[in-house]
Protein backbone atom coordinates (compact mmCIF):
# COMPACT_ATOMS: atom_id res chain seq x y z
CA UNK A 1 0.00 0.00 0.00
CA UNK A 2 1.35 3.43 -0.87
CA UNK A 3 0.96 6.46 1.31
CA UNK A 4 1.12 10.02 0.06
CA UNK A 5 -0.19 13.54 0.01
CA UNK A 6 -0.49 15.55 -3.19
CA UNK A 7 -2.02 18.82 -4.28
CA UNK A 8 -2.31 18.89 -8.05
CA UNK A 9 -3.50 21.99 -9.90
CA UNK A 10 -6.66 22.96 -8.06
CA UNK A 11 -8.60 25.25 -10.40
CA UNK A 12 -5.91 25.03 -13.02
CA UNK A 13 -8.09 24.96 -16.10
CA UNK A 14 -10.19 27.38 -18.09
CA UNK A 15 -9.78 30.61 -16.12
CA UNK A 16 -12.77 29.75 -13.89
CA UNK A 17 -13.62 31.99 -10.93
CA UNK A 18 -11.90 30.74 -7.78
CA UNK A 19 -12.25 30.96 -4.01
CA UNK A 20 -9.33 30.44 -1.63
CA UNK A 21 -9.93 27.87 1.12
CA UNK A 22 -8.11 26.53 4.17
CA UNK A 23 -8.32 22.89 5.14
CA UNK A 24 -7.71 20.34 7.88
CA UNK A 25 -7.39 16.72 6.70
CA UNK A 26 -6.97 13.74 9.01
CA UNK A 27 -6.81 10.21 7.66
CA UNK A 28 -8.49 7.15 9.12
CA UNK A 29 -6.69 5.71 12.17
CA UNK A 30 -5.19 2.23 12.21
CA UNK A 31 -6.82 -0.65 14.04
CA UNK A 32 -5.05 -2.41 16.92
CA UNK A 33 -3.97 -6.03 16.90
CA UNK A 34 -4.51 -8.49 19.75
CA UNK A 35 -2.31 -10.91 21.67
CA UNK A 36 -0.20 -8.09 23.16
CA UNK A 37 0.09 -7.01 19.54
CA UNK A 38 0.45 -3.64 17.91
CA UNK A 39 -1.57 -0.59 18.87
CA UNK A 40 -3.05 1.36 15.99
CA UNK A 41 -1.27 4.47 14.79
CA UNK A 42 -3.22 7.67 14.23
CA UNK A 43 -4.08 8.81 10.76
CA UNK A 44 -1.85 11.42 9.16
CA UNK A 45 -2.63 15.05 9.99
CA UNK A 46 -2.25 17.82 7.40
CA UNK A 47 -3.46 21.40 7.41
CA UNK A 48 -3.12 24.50 5.28
CA UNK A 49 -1.74 26.27 8.35
CA UNK A 50 1.44 24.22 7.81
CA UNK A 51 1.72 24.80 4.08
CA UNK A 52 -0.58 26.93 1.95
CA UNK A 53 -4.19 27.54 1.06
CA UNK A 54 -5.68 26.15 -2.15
CA UNK A 55 -7.96 27.66 -4.80
CA UNK A 56 -11.28 25.99 -5.57
CA UNK A 57 -13.41 26.70 -8.68
CA UNK A 58 -16.82 28.20 -7.94
CA UNK A 59 -20.13 26.55 -8.86
CA UNK A 60 -18.35 23.22 -9.27
CA UNK A 61 -19.21 20.06 -7.38
CA UNK A 62 -16.12 18.56 -5.73
CA UNK A 63 -16.04 15.00 -4.42
CA UNK A 64 -14.84 14.71 -0.82
CA UNK A 65 -13.71 11.23 0.21
CA UNK A 66 -13.34 10.58 3.92
CA UNK A 67 -11.08 7.65 4.73
CA UNK A 68 -12.33 4.64 6.65
CA UNK A 69 -10.97 3.45 9.96
CA UNK A 70 -8.76 0.39 10.28
CA UNK A 71 -10.53 -2.55 11.92
CA UNK A 72 -9.20 -4.08 15.11
CA UNK A 73 -8.19 -7.71 14.91
CA UNK A 74 -6.65 -10.64 16.75
CA UNK A 75 -2.89 -10.87 16.32
CA UNK A 76 -1.92 -13.19 13.49
CA UNK A 77 -5.40 -13.32 12.00
CA UNK A 78 -6.07 -12.05 8.48
CA UNK A 79 -7.39 -8.73 9.78
CA UNK A 80 -4.28 -8.15 11.86
CA UNK A 81 -2.18 -7.70 8.73
CA UNK A 82 -4.75 -5.58 6.98
CA UNK A 83 -5.39 -2.82 9.49
CA UNK A 84 -3.40 -0.04 7.85
CA UNK A 85 -6.53 2.08 7.90
CA UNK A 86 -8.04 4.16 5.16
CA UNK A 87 -7.05 7.26 3.24
CA UNK A 88 -8.66 10.67 3.26
CA UNK A 89 -8.81 12.59 0.01
CA UNK A 90 -10.38 15.59 -1.64
CA UNK A 91 -11.05 15.27 -5.35
CA UNK A 92 -12.09 18.00 -7.75
CA UNK A 93 -13.33 17.08 -11.22
CA UNK A 94 -12.11 20.35 -12.88
CA UNK A 95 -8.34 20.75 -12.60
CA UNK A 96 -7.86 17.15 -11.40
CA UNK A 97 -6.91 18.24 -7.87
CA UNK A 98 -6.66 15.86 -4.97
CA UNK A 99 -4.80 15.25 -1.77
CA UNK A 100 -4.43 11.91 -0.04
CA UNK A 101 -3.38 11.30 3.50
CA UNK A 102 -1.57 8.15 4.66
CA UNK A 103 -3.21 6.55 7.67
CA UNK A 104 -1.97 4.78 10.77
CA UNK A 105 -0.64 1.24 10.71
CA UNK A 106 -1.68 -1.43 13.19
CA UNK A 107 -0.09 -4.83 12.58
CA UNK A 108 1.52 -7.34 14.94
CA UNK A 109 4.78 -5.72 13.87
CA UNK A 110 3.94 -2.05 13.69
CA UNK A 111 3.06 -0.95 10.19
CA UNK A 112 4.00 2.39 8.61
CA UNK A 113 1.51 5.16 8.08
CA UNK A 114 0.68 8.76 8.84
CA UNK A 115 1.63 7.70 12.36
CA UNK A 116 3.18 4.28 12.87
CA UNK A 117 1.64 1.31 14.62
CA UNK A 118 2.94 0.21 18.01
CA UNK A 119 5.98 -2.05 17.76
CA UNK A 120 8.11 0.55 16.01
CA UNK A 121 6.05 1.31 12.92
CA UNK A 122 7.35 4.33 11.01
CA UNK A 123 5.32 7.53 10.95
CA UNK A 124 5.26 10.31 8.36
CA UNK A 125 5.17 7.76 5.57
CA UNK A 126 4.63 10.50 3.03
CA UNK A 127 7.92 12.19 3.98
CA UNK A 128 6.41 15.64 4.59
CA UNK A 129 7.66 18.71 6.38
CA UNK A 130 6.26 19.35 8.88
CA UNK A 131 5.58 15.69 9.58
CA UNK A 132 2.09 14.23 9.34
CA UNK A 133 2.67 11.94 12.34
CA UNK A 134 5.21 10.06 14.44
CA UNK A 135 6.56 6.56 14.98
CA UNK A 136 4.92 3.89 17.09
CA UNK A 137 6.61 2.91 20.33
CA UNK A 138 9.10 0.00 20.18
CA UNK A 139 8.49 -3.34 21.87
CA UNK A 140 4.76 -3.50 21.14
CA UNK A 141 4.29 -0.05 22.67
CA UNK A 142 1.69 2.56 21.94
CA UNK A 143 0.81 3.74 18.45
CA UNK A 144 2.24 7.01 17.16
CA UNK A 145 0.22 10.21 17.26
CA UNK A 146 0.14 13.41 15.26
CA UNK A 147 2.26 15.24 17.85
CA UNK A 148 4.45 12.57 19.51
CA UNK A 149 5.87 9.06 19.26
CA UNK A 150 4.19 6.21 21.09
CA UNK A 151 5.71 5.14 24.42
CA UNK A 152 7.71 1.92 24.13
CA UNK A 153 7.18 -1.36 25.95
CA UNK A 154 4.12 -3.42 26.76
CA UNK A 155 1.41 -1.18 28.13
CA UNK A 156 3.03 1.90 26.56
CA UNK A 157 0.82 4.92 26.09
CA UNK A 158 -0.24 6.11 22.65
CA UNK A 159 1.48 9.15 21.17
CA UNK A 160 -0.26 12.47 21.77
CA UNK A 161 -2.57 13.95 19.19
CA UNK A 162 -2.20 17.46 17.86
CA UNK A 163 -4.16 20.45 19.13
CA UNK A 164 -5.92 22.59 16.56
CA UNK A 165 -7.87 25.85 16.76
CA UNK A 166 -9.07 25.42 13.18
CA UNK A 167 -12.74 25.23 14.16
CA UNK A 168 -12.67 28.17 16.59
CA UNK A 169 -9.87 30.58 17.50
CA UNK A 170 -8.69 30.11 21.07
CA UNK A 171 -10.52 26.78 21.48
CA UNK A 172 -8.18 23.81 21.06
CA UNK A 173 -9.43 20.42 19.91
CA UNK A 174 -7.08 17.45 19.88
CA UNK A 175 -6.99 15.05 16.93
CA UNK A 176 -5.11 11.93 15.89
CA UNK A 177 -3.87 10.31 19.09
CA UNK A 178 -2.22 6.89 18.97
CA UNK A 179 -3.75 3.75 20.47
CA UNK A 180 -2.45 2.40 23.78
CA UNK A 181 -0.28 -0.73 23.94
CA UNK A 182 -1.55 -3.91 25.59
CA UNK A 183 -0.47 -4.86 29.09
CA UNK A 184 1.13 -8.16 30.07
CA UNK A 185 1.45 -9.99 33.39
CA UNK A 186 0.99 -7.17 35.94
CA UNK A 187 1.17 -4.29 33.46
CA UNK A 188 -2.10 -2.51 32.68
CA UNK A 189 -2.87 -1.43 29.16
CA UNK A 190 -1.58 1.94 28.01
CA UNK A 191 -3.73 5.00 27.71
CA UNK A 192 -4.70 6.28 24.28
CA UNK A 193 -3.03 9.46 23.10
CA UNK A 194 -4.88 12.75 23.57
CA UNK A 195 -7.15 13.16 20.59
CA UNK A 196 -9.19 9.99 20.86
CA UNK A 197 -6.67 7.13 20.76
CA UNK A 198 -8.18 3.93 22.17
CA UNK A 199 -6.69 2.56 25.41
CA UNK A 200 -4.97 -0.82 25.28
CA UNK A 201 -6.37 -3.81 27.12
CA UNK A 202 -4.65 -5.54 30.02
CA UNK A 203 -3.54 -9.14 29.58
CA UNK A 204 -7.11 -10.38 29.69
CA UNK A 205 -8.92 -7.63 27.82
CA UNK A 206 -9.56 -6.44 24.30
CA UNK A 207 -8.27 -3.06 23.20
CA UNK A 208 -10.70 -0.15 23.09
CA UNK A 209 -11.90 1.61 19.97
CA UNK A 210 -10.71 5.09 19.10
CA UNK A 211 -13.33 7.78 19.62
CA UNK A 212 -14.63 10.36 17.17
CA UNK A 213 -13.79 11.13 13.56
CA UNK A 214 -10.18 12.04 12.97
CA UNK A 215 -9.28 11.00 16.48
CA UNK A 216 -6.80 8.21 16.38
CA UNK A 217 -5.72 4.61 16.49
CA UNK A 218 -7.27 1.62 18.22
CA UNK A 219 -5.80 0.11 21.37
CA UNK A 220 -3.96 -3.23 21.37
CA UNK A 221 -5.54 -6.30 22.95
CA UNK A 222 -4.08 -8.69 25.54
CA UNK A 223 -2.93 -12.26 24.97
CA UNK A 224 -5.33 -14.19 27.20
CA UNK A 225 -7.78 -15.73 26.83
CA UNK A 226 -7.49 -16.59 23.17
CA UNK A 227 -5.73 -13.40 22.12
CA UNK A 228 -8.25 -10.64 22.73
CA UNK A 229 -8.78 -8.38 19.73
CA UNK A 230 -7.48 -4.86 19.28
CA UNK A 231 -9.80 -1.89 18.99
CA UNK A 232 -10.94 -0.14 15.84
CA UNK A 233 -9.32 3.07 14.69
CA UNK A 234 -11.38 6.15 13.86
CA UNK A 235 -12.74 7.32 10.53
CA UNK A 236 -11.14 10.32 8.89
CA UNK A 237 -12.18 13.95 9.10
CA UNK A 238 -12.02 16.79 6.58
CA UNK A 239 -12.82 20.42 7.40
CA UNK A 240 -12.80 23.14 4.72
CA UNK A 241 -12.98 26.85 5.57
CA UNK A 242 -14.05 29.30 2.87
CA UNK A 243 -14.40 33.11 2.82
CA UNK A 244 -17.45 34.32 4.71
CA UNK A 245 -19.16 35.84 1.67
CA UNK A 246 -19.38 32.41 0.03
CA UNK A 247 -22.31 30.00 0.36
CA UNK A 248 -21.33 26.35 0.74
CA UNK A 249 -23.44 23.38 -0.30
CA UNK A 250 -22.60 19.90 1.02
CA UNK A 251 -24.11 16.42 0.70
CA UNK A 252 -25.23 14.13 2.20
CA UNK A 253 -26.91 15.72 5.22
CA UNK A 254 -24.56 13.96 7.63
CA UNK A 255 -21.95 16.52 6.60
CA UNK A 256 -22.52 20.05 7.84
CA UNK A 257 -21.83 23.73 7.24
CA UNK A 258 -21.63 26.53 9.75
CA UNK A 259 -20.24 29.95 10.57
CA UNK A 260 -16.73 30.37 11.96
CA UNK A 261 -16.02 33.07 14.59
CA UNK A 262 -13.61 34.75 12.15
CA UNK A 263 -16.49 35.34 9.71
CA UNK A 264 -15.67 32.52 7.31
CA UNK A 265 -17.89 29.53 6.50
CA UNK A 266 -16.90 25.99 7.42
CA UNK A 267 -17.86 22.64 5.88
CA UNK A 268 -17.22 19.55 8.02
CA UNK A 269 -17.08 16.10 6.40
CA UNK A 270 -17.36 12.95 8.48
CA UNK A 271 -18.58 10.80 5.58
CA UNK A 272 -17.83 10.81 1.88
CA UNK A 273 -19.87 13.36 -0.04
CA UNK A 274 -19.76 16.47 -2.23
CA UNK A 275 -18.85 20.10 -1.70
CA UNK A 276 -19.59 23.23 -3.73
CA UNK A 277 -18.89 26.92 -3.28
CA UNK A 278 -21.79 28.68 -4.96
CA UNK A 279 -21.00 31.46 -7.42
Amino acid sequence: MSFGYQILGFGSGGGAALATVDYLVIAGGGGGAGGVGSAGGAGGYRTSADSSTIDVPLATSITITVGAKGAGAVSGGPGGDQTAGGASSISATPGDAWFTEGSGGGKAVGGPGGSGGGGGGAGNAGGYSPVEGYNGGPGNGGGGGAAAVGIGGQGGNGGAGRASTFRAPGVSTYYAGGGGGAGYTTNPGGTGGSGGGGPGGDRYSAGSNATGNGSGGGGAGGDHPNNAAGGNGSDGLIIIKAPGAQTLTVAPGTNTTGSHPDGSTVATFTVTGTFQIDA
